[in-house]
């Protein structure tokens, strides 16, 4: 079967970092592509970023945060386990800007799987980045520290100052960009609403700003149609002309409205599933895949 589990980490309550054996995908993926597994023969697919490559060990590294039976099923697995199958890379890479130019990543929560590799393209064709993460709490922020490596600057903000600045990624994002620094792009990779609002606040300035809509792909390969969004005016499908567009021309209130759909239908597979297992049947309020 291959695919092959080599490492697991627990980067914060039901969010678990793997390292899988994948030669063919750590050797052409590139910065914001996903791949979509099953985690057995009568799973479901899912896609999640290649938060990671390294070509040399032929491994990649995904990113699962609990949130419904697949993520439940795959955050069970161990090292020597293996994945049932597992397609990639997917989706268009991430338009990496010319070097000289100052980016800031912006991430939010599991988003932040999608900030490390973008950060690592970005240092690697010659750009300054700034990476601004946000959490809830510090105890649900991820990947700091593996970012905090790559980037020029760091900036961390928790929802309750439990970690770095208290308050908002985009009150963050305005001050770095009131306070003088010199911003060529920005890329924004987090819950829905949390994007929307980074574009608003960048939109004022006319900064160039690319939103990453991983969290409403679901096949991967554009047939389900569930990954439809509108960008300026017209329908685009996020797995297949994505996952990132201009967020000053997505519409944010439509994107929401969809990924709220099937909750009642997750809902249930995953009280059904913990019945089943006996085990707790607690569904985070913001169910994303990332």
């Amino acid at each position: 079967m291959g695919n092959k589990i080599v490492a697991v980490r627990e980067l914060a309550p039901k969010t678990m970092l793997f390292e899988v054996e994948a030669p063919h995908i750590a050797e052409r993926g590139r910065a914001g592509q996903f791949i979509i597994l099953r985690v057995h023969d009568e799973g479901e697919r899912i896609p999640l970023t290649i938060a990671h490559r390294d070509r040399e060990k032929g491994t990649i590294t995904i990113v699962a945060q609990e949130v419904g039976k697949t993520t439940r099923d795959l955050n069970a697995l161990q090292p020597g386990d293996e994945i049932h199958d597992l397609a990639g890379p997917l989706g268009k890479a991430t338009d990496i800007p010319s070097a000289d130019k100052t980016v800031v990543c912006v991430g939010g929560g599991i988003g932040n799987a999608v900030v490390w590799p973008q950060v690592t393209a970005l240092k690697e064709a010659g750009c300054k980045v700034i990476a601004i993460l946000g959490a809830r709490t510090k105890e649900l922020l991820i990947l700091d520290q593996e970012i905090g490596a790559i980037a020029d600057q760091l900036i961390v903000t928790t929802d309750d100052g439990s970690y770095g600045k208290e308050g908002l990624v985009t009150a963050a994002l305005k001050e770095l960009i009131d306070g003088g620094q010199q911003v060529d792009e920005v890329i924004t990779i987090g819950p829905v609403i949390m994007m929307k609002f980074v574009c608003k606040t960048t939109e004022p300035y006319g900064i160039p700003t690319q939103a990453s809509l991983n969290p409403i792909m679901v096949d991967g390969t554009g047939m389900c149609g569930a990954c439809r969004v509108t960008v300026d005016g017209e329908t685009r499908f996020a797995c297949v002309e994505g996952p990132e567009f201009d967020g000053h021309k997505t519409d944010f209130d439509e994107l929401m409205t969809r990924l709220a759909y099937y909750k009642d239908e997750e809902r249930e597979s995953l009280e059904l599933h913990a019945c089943k297992c006996g085990a707790d049947s607690s569904v985070p309020a913001a169910s994303e895949t990332v």
